[in-house]
Formats: C-alpha cells, sequence, structure tokens
C-alpha cells in the first residue's frame, strides 16, 4: 500500500542527515532486519536527540524494500508521528488489565496473526510508559504464533524477530494506582527479564536547541538550558535537603523561567485561563444519558423513589481518571481535548486538542489544532465508557462526550509533544518520578517557557521538588 520508490527517495534524504552516531546505529538495526538476525534493541535519549528523526529513516528505508514495518506507540498523541501508527494496545490486542501470565487476544489464523508472523520489524515508541508485562505479554504471544513457523528460533525472545523500543526513562513512568516508588521501579521494562538480551543505544546530541539559546542561573551560575533540562531528569541539578530532611529533591528554579504568582502584572497569565473557564453564557450543556439502576430479585414498585434519586445523584457525581464528567459544560471556541482513541489514522487520539465550532445534540463538531491533521475539521460523538478502576462495588459507564476543557493539560498528557510556549503551573509539588522534567522539556528554548509555583508558605522560595527514582537508571 505503501509508495515504495517515493520512501525510497525520502530514506535517501533522510540518512544523508544523520549525525555519526544515529548512522552507525541504523546499519546496526537495518543490516539486522535484512539478515533476518532478530533481537530486542532499546533506543535511550532525551528529548531533541533524533529519535524520531532516525525511526522515520529506519521505516521508510525498509519499507521502500517491501519490508513489514510495524510502528506502534504507548500513547496515541506519540502513535501519530509515523505513517500507519497505531497504539501498542490496538494493534497488538493487549488486555487492558495485565499481570505475569497475560497474553494478547490474537487468534490463530486470523489476518493479524499472519501479519505479525511475517513482520520485519516493530518500533516501539515512548516504551518506558508501559509496565513490564505488556511487553512480557505481545513476547509469549509471538511466541505461541512462531511455534510452528521456526523451532529455530525456539530459545530467543520474540522467537528471534526484530523489535526496536525507544524512549526516555527520565519521563514518566508507568502509572500504577496506589503503588509506591518500589512497585513503580519494579514495573518498568528494564526489570523484565526480556532486558538481559536488550541491547541499549544512547543517542546525547541534543539536534533540537536552537543556536543563541541563552543560559539559565543555577545557584548563581550561569548554565546551559540543555543541561539543566538533562540534569533534572537525571536528578543531578544542584538541590537542598527536603524540609522533612529525607533527601535533596528540592531544586532551584532558575530565576529566568520562575513567576511571582504574588506580582500583579505576571499574576495575569493565570487569571486569563481562568477568566476564558468562567465566561458565560454557555451555548451548550451536555448531560450522559440516563439509567435506571434496579437490584434483582425485587420489585422495582417497593423501591423508595427518593433512594433512587439520591443513588443517580450520588454517581452522577462521580469523578474518575480518564472518564468525563456527568455534565460537560461547554461553548463555541472553547479548546477540548479527547480522552479516548476513536480514530487514530485521522489523527483523533487520546491527547488531541481541537476547538469546539459547533454544538449539535448527539456530536460535537471541532477543528484539530494539534498533530499532524491541524485545521481538519472532525465529528467526535457520544460513546460508552467504563473507568479501568475495579475497585467499585459495581459495574460503573457512563455514555458520555470523550472529551474535557482544555485551557490547561495535565503534564501526563503533554508528554509526546513539542510546543512553542509552555505556562508549568505547580500549586502543589510533584509527587512521582518525570513529571517536572516533562513538563520543562516540552520547549527548546527557555524563552518560551514560564513556571509558577504557588508555596506561599515554604520556607524554600523559588524551588519546587525534582523527584527521580534513581533505581530505574542501573541497567541501562
Amino acid at each position: 500500500m505503501y509508495d515504495r520508490h517515493a520512501l525510497a527517495i525520502e530514506g535517501k534524504n533522510y540518512h544523508a542527515m544523520l549525525n555519526d552516531k544515529q548512522a552507525d546505529i541504523f546499519e546496526t538495526v537495518v543490516s539486522n532486519v535484512r539478515c533476518k538476525t532478530g533481537g530486542l534493541f532499546f533506543f535511550y535519549g532525551y528529548r531533541g536527540t533524533g529519535k524520531t528523526f532516525l525511526w522515520k529513516t529506519i521505516i521508510s528505508n525498509l519499507r521502500s524494500e517491501g519490508k513489514i514495518v510495524l510502528a506502534v506507540a504507548s500513547s496515541g498523541i506519540a502513535s501519530l508521528l509515523f505513517e500507519g501508527g497505531r497504539t501498542a494496545h490496538s494493534r497488538f490486542k493487549i488486555p487492558i488489565d495485565v499481570n505475569e501470565n497475560s497474553t494478547c487476544d490474537i487468534k490463530q489464523q486470523s489476518f493479524l496473526a499472519e501479519l505479525i508472523v511475517q513482520y520485519d520489524l516493530i518500533i516501539w515508541d515512548e516504551a518506558p510508559m508501559n509496565h513490564k508485562f505488556v511487553f512480557e505479554a505481545v513476547d509469549r504471544s509471538i511466541r505461541n504464533l512462531m511455534h510452528h513457523k521456526d523451532k529455530n528460533n525456539l530459545n530467543k525472545p520474540l522467537r528471534g524477530k526484530t523489535v526496536l523500543l525507544g524512549g526516555d526513562f527520565r519521563q514518566i513512568l508507568p502509572v500504577l494506582p496506589k503503588k509506591g516508588h518500589e512497585d513503580i521501579v519494579m514495573a518498568s521494562v528494564n526489570k523484565s527479564y526480556l532486558w538481559d538480551d536488550c541491547i541499549v543505544f544512547k543517542l546525547e546530541k541534543n539536534m533540537c536547541i536552537e543556536s543563541g539559546v541563552p543560559a539559565v542561573t543555577i545557584f548563581g551560575q550561569k548554565k546551559p538550558y540543555a543541561d539543566w533540562v538533562v540534569g533534572v531528569g537525571d536528578g543531578n541539578v544542584p538541590s537542598v535537603a527536603s524540609v522533612e530532611g529525607s533527601e535533596p529533591c528540592w531544586a532551584e528554579i532558575p530565576p529566568e523561567l520562575h513567576l511571582d504568582p504574588e506580582d500583579d502584572g505576571k499574576r495575569v497569565i493565570i487569571d486569563t485561563v481562568y477568566a476564558e473557564l468562567c465566561d458565560s453564557p454557555k451555548n451548550s450543556d451536555y448531560y450522559r444519558d440516563r439509567a435506571i439502576l434496579t437490584p434483582l430479585n425485587e420489585d422495582v414498585d417497593l423501591i423508595n423513589k427518593e433512594v433512587i434519586k439520591r443513588f443517580k445523584e450520588y454517581l452522577n457525581s462521580f469523578k474518575i481518571g480518564g472518564i468525563p464528567n456527568h455534565e460537560l459544560e461547554l461553548k463555541i471556541g472553547a479548546p477540548i481535548v479527547l480522552l479516548r482513541n476513536l480514530a487514530p489514522n485521522k489523527g483523533l487520539c487520546n491527547g488531541t486538542r481541537l476547538i469546539v465550532t459547533q454544538l449539535c445534540a448527539r456530536v460535537i463538531e471541532g477543528v484539530i489544532i494539534s498533530g499532524n491533521h491541524i485545521g481538519e475539521k472532525t465529528f467526535i460523538p457520544r460513546i460508552c465508557m467504563r473507568p479501568i478502576d475495579t475497585t467499585l462495588p459495581f459495574v460503573f459507564r457512563r455514555v458520555q462526550f470523550p472529551v474535557s476543557l482544555c485551557y490547561a493539560m495535565t503534564i501526563n498528557k503533554s508528554q509526546g509533544q513539542t510546543l512553542k510556549f509552555v505556562g508549568l503551573y505547580l500549586p502543589d509539588p510533584v509527587f512521582s518520578h518525570g513529571p517536572f522534567y516533562v513538563g520543562i522539556s516540552r520547549v527548546i528554548t527557555p524563552l518560551g517557557l514560564h513556571i509558577v509555583c504557588e508555596e506561599k508558605n515554604h520556607p524554600l522560595v523559588g524551588m519546587t521538588k525534582n523527584v527521580v527514582y534513581h533505581e530505574v537508571f542501573t541497567n541501562l
């Protein structure tokens, strides 16, 4: 389905622009695929080192030769960086709740099974975001599918296929509800049995930082902006002991980037956002579909109507992560963000931002303002959503538009995106590995970054918490 001639020209042009380190990695991986040697590789590098560009070069050259390359990512936004990209869960039918014995829902002799048997290379972006059980489930499924195809590679991981992972362990690690430091570290992909056979490549030359970027001031000394960002990710920036005296994790925010929330002239940045959020009148309100819940084996007529009413109000008050509220208050011109992968090939995935252009009874019309489909008009329908949280004592679902207001976005949603301007608002310090580094690394110049901390009563003025789990870097 690909134009192999056009891809050959594109691949040749891309290859000519690779630096020495990228060219060495390119030759290693491409020769591995051509010789069908197989292996597991990992590209490790911070934002701006050219990982995505290198992957596009590899994809173009291999597809121009008729090779089958499956490009997947751990998030919907990252999957849009590749032509034909998909989320890993969508491509491999990975179950939502995975454990050490999980396998993918791929049927033998199906089209997907045949595709996986014949593929030449898998490229998996943002790999550190996924639990190690996800990769082990894919490995287990590939072994099952290849069992009768190639018995010469019985003891090799992924049955001798070539898989190329990539990402940055400085960024957000797998999200484990109600789990702590040790559990998160042990859930990382580099703690999996697959990592013993993984070859790690490191990219360290920043290809995105513009020339002439001003330095930042750390404890009175000037330091290159790129070095400060990487130091934050590694936990190596100068810091002071926390108030509790536990560990030196309070890092100084460079004065050039720090906005004083008490400064009336700069406070307008935050107040403008809140003014937009509170602006009225609203054009339309959206509510979830009505539902009647009745207990089993009882006559509904015997149930107190007031009890049912209060129970419905109780359900409507639920605010669950990843699920839109029962009541959405939107208006024409409001920015929104998608909460589900609707049509990744059309740019509609979890994290895509849009501007509302029309509010109808059953659909929302909007214009895409992020990703590779900027300017395209699309329609968002209502869908049925269920929370991942399994602690509820009943089955909960909500029929609603899978969107949320997006005058601001969470740091997690911003991962995988490059932005010109970022206002990082920290009313409370970060509490886990990666968010602060992700927030400051979305821009390529400090001129586009401003940080606001509202720790009014905290003795460490102009500083914020920088949490880094150093154990995750041990075997890189």
